[in-house]
């Protein structure tokens, strides 16, 4: 064939659509091509959208010209992954060949083998220690730290043993290339994108597409291009697809809803990434065609180990303490001219605990601190400056802390964080514990929380759970809110306190919420109509009204020395005690 960019030996294989005889490396690329006509032939578009005319074998393709341009435009069509240009038989422009013009015979294969895999793949995993540059600042260069030592397989994959640990059933469904749809739920930083990066990597080798897209940034329309090509790609090629959608939460009701018949009938295996609780942002039919995997911040050790890989990949020397010897696994990568950079253990341990379980906020605050150490280095020209001398330049505690600036506090005002710690308070007042209840209380507070939403709650607590054991707490708790609306934070947060300290240390009484709530039951569950009010507890302003017998018989209470018998309740609740 003419302008098929392979070699003659190469074994050819038949379009389906088009029939044409391409070799089999370039097949893939060209029937997403001949799937785009077939579509645009079903679907008529308006003469502004460029088309490309399907001829017969032999026959060339009529493109538009590009404005200043010598060749033909590259086809565009709405049904794929927008910004990706449609296959043409290879040797043609616009196709394989054609889009790596002047690249040699192997560069261009691995171009084609890479437009092969499916549209919008993941972007690739490097391997933990295979950082490109000779230096620790050419190392730190571009992408983020975390970015470029995400883990490229569940080897490297570190922390949540619970989930993925050894025979365990999503491993083993995993390492069997047996992916069901997932939901993946756990805070920033805890591996969620990483572990989806990891299941692109593994479907590529096994052939099956995996196409990511943001809920942040993603329309409906997207949704469907992708959930169109997949039925086209499984009915054609008996090709899988894995649709990753990060932010999944973002996505409303009626969006999520597109993917329920597509994942019900194995069109998309769905992967969905959310930091909130799926039980309020996700659609319980969804929920119900797919398995929640909980993720959970990852260990003080597990980030000692992540940090420490990055450190070895970096080159750099860890500072054991109590020791005249420093301690690195690949010595200095770099080169003699720059000065080695050195770590105390301590400072990679401070960082551990201050990063609250954030992988990438760990890794990024490394990065931070390292390249300024080594801007200050460059800059400085006395070798009796401060932590830049000429036998290296050194990363203490103090420059980890200040490149963090302050402990990463994990708490979601809007998310499920907020009813965690508001709850933790609530109970650890109710059982009189003031320390875990100052705790909770400035774990709201330092995370941002209204101290006007604590109030309120504070007030509610004061008469659920202290009630008459106490009636001064209600005035305590009203007094309370007042005052923080008076002065706001952070002046208001003793007076929070305090209040928080006296209903821990109060006595606890439920006596008049467990009675108001057997009342409300009473009425829930009473069959028929209510009872009406008794005639002698009704009101009689009118003379009709006392004629009808409204009032008569009533006994007022204040003009009689000893008690008075009279029934209050309705004849069919008399003698009720809801005490």
């Amino acid at each position: 064939m003419e302008g098929a960019g392979a070699p003659q030996a190469a074994p050819l294989v038949r379009c389906p659509v088009c029939l044409w005889e391409l070799p089999a490396l370039h097949i893939n690329s060209h029937l997403d091509g001949c799937l785009q006509d077939w579509e645009a032939e079903r679907s008529p578009q308006p003469p502004s959208k460029k088309m490309r005319l399907s001829g017969t074998p032999g026959e060339s393709s009529e493109e538009e010209e590009p404005e200043g341009g010598s060749g033909p435009a590259t086809p565009v069509f709405p049904l794929f992954h927008k910004g990706r240009t449609a296959a043409a038989p290879p040797g043609t422009p616009g196709g394989a060949a054609g889009a790596h013009r002047g690249a040699p015979p192997a560069a261009a294969a691995a171009a084609a083998r890479g437009q092969e895999r499916g549209a919008s793949p993941a972007p690739a995993c490097p391997e933990p220690a295979a950082l490109s540059g000779e230096t620790v600042a050419q190392k730190l260069e571009g992408k983020p730290l975390a970015d470029k030592l995400r883990p490229g397989t569940l080897g490297d994959y570190v922390g949540q043993d619970q989930v993925l640990g050894e025979q365990t059933l999503l491993r083993s469904l995993l390492e069997a290339d047996e992916i069901p749809s997932l939901v993946l739920w756990g805070p920033p930083g805890c591996g969620k994108t990483t572990l989806a990066h990891i299941i692109a990597s593994n479907s590529k080798k096994n052939g099956t597409r995996f196409v990511t897209l943001s809920a942040t940034s993603a329309k409906t329309n997207d949704v469907r291009d992708v959930i169109k090509q997949a039925e086209n790609e499984k009915r054609l090629l008996k090709r899988k697809t894995i649709l990753f959608i990060d932010e999944i939460h973002r996505f409303n009701k009626s969006q999520q809803d597109t993917f329920l018949p597509h994942v019900e009938c194995g069109t998309v295996t769905l992967i969905g990434a959310t930091t909130e609780n799926p039980s309020f942002q996700v659609n319980s039919a969804l929920l119900s065609r797919c398995r929640v995997i909980v993720l959970e911040k990852l260990s003080v050790e597990a980030m000692e180990t992540i940090l420490m890989r990055a450190i070895r990949s970096l080159g750099i020397q860890v500072l054991v303490q109590d020791k005249q010897h420093t301690d690195s696994a690949n010595g200095s990568s770099s080169k003699k001219s720059e000065s080695p950079v050195y770590i105390e253990e301590k400072a990679v341990s401070t960082l551990a605990y201050l990063c609250d379980g954030d992988a990438r906020t760990g890794l990024n605050g490394l990065q931070l601190a390292v390249q300024a150490r080594l801007t200050a280095a460059k800059t400085s020209h006395q070798a009796s400056t401060q932590g830049c001398s000429v036998d290296g330049v050194f990363i203490t505690e103090d420059h980890v802390k200040e490149g963090l600036q302050r402990s990463h506090i994990l708490y979601d005002r809007a998310g499920e964080e907020h009813y965690n710690c508001i709850s933790a308070l609530h109970k650890s007042m109710r059982g009189s514990d003031e320390n875990a209840s100052l705790y909770w209380l400035a774990r709201m507070l330092e995370g941002g929380e209204d101290p006007l939403y604590v109030a309120r709650r504070l007030v509610r607590f004061a008469s659920e759970d202290i009630g008459l054991g106490d009636p001064l707490a209600l005035t305590q708790a009203v007094a309370a809110y007042q005052g923080c609306h008076f002065i706001g934070m952070p002046e208001c947060e003793v007076i929070l306190a305090q209040c928080v300290v006296y209903f821990a240390r109060a006595p606890k009484s439920v006596e008049v919420y467990s009675a108001y709530s057997n009342v409300k039951a009473c009425l829930r569950n009473h069959q028929g109509p209510l009872p009406p009010v008794p005639l002698h507890l009704r009101n009689a302003p009118t003379r009709l009204m006392k004629d009808l017998g409204y009032g008569k018989d009533y006994k007022y209470n204040p003009i009689y020395k000893e008690p008075v018998e009279q029934e209050y309740l309705p004849e069919a609740l008399k003698g009720m005690d809801f005490f």
